[in-house]
């Protein structure tokens, strides 16, 4: 398996920073909660709802429209847990041939394989040479404000 990630948008740590933010404790259906003091639940800081293994995780921007009936966009920000023993299902990070891709593992007529999630792409045979998984993905952000 490949030690890290070659990519300078990739990160390893083993002490992640942190940072709490507020977190409000009403919902929000079709507006912005008020920004008064009793509705405030406390404090969240999203490393520890999103990193679980800080060592084994990295981050690598998605590219391409492969992943889009997946919910994965071109641009999202993916968190990969290289500790997470990848199963059927599972959407991965893999390289092949050298390159990066982000796909879901399937297990196709006894053979594992790489599977895109839009119907335009075909499927990647793990059997083939080149072809490493070198991670989970666990999360995604997308920014929705460009500005």
């Amino acid at each position: 398996m490949i030690d890290a990630p070659k990519n300078p948008l990739t990160r390893f740590t083993d002490k992640p920073s942190h940072l709490a933010l507020v977190l409000y404790a009403s919902r929000v259906s079709a507006g912005f909660p008020s920004p008064a003091d009793d509705h405030l639940d406390g404090k969240l800081d999203l490393n520890l709802h999103l990193i679980r293994r800080p060592a084994a995780t990295f981050f690598v921007r998605a590219q391409g429209d492969s992943m889009r009936d997946a919910g994965l966009f071109d641009g999202d920000l993916l968190i990969v847990d290289r500790a997470i023993t990848p199963q059927v299902s599972d959407i991965v990070i893999a390289a092949v041939n050298g390159e990066l891709t982000v796909k879901r593992l399937k297990k196709l007529q006894g053979t594992w394989a790489l599977s895109a999630e839009n119907p335009e792409f075909s499927d990647i045979h793990l059997g083939d040479a080149g072809c490493e998984v070198w991670g989970v993905v666990t999360h995604s952000i997308r920014q929705h404000c460009l500005r």
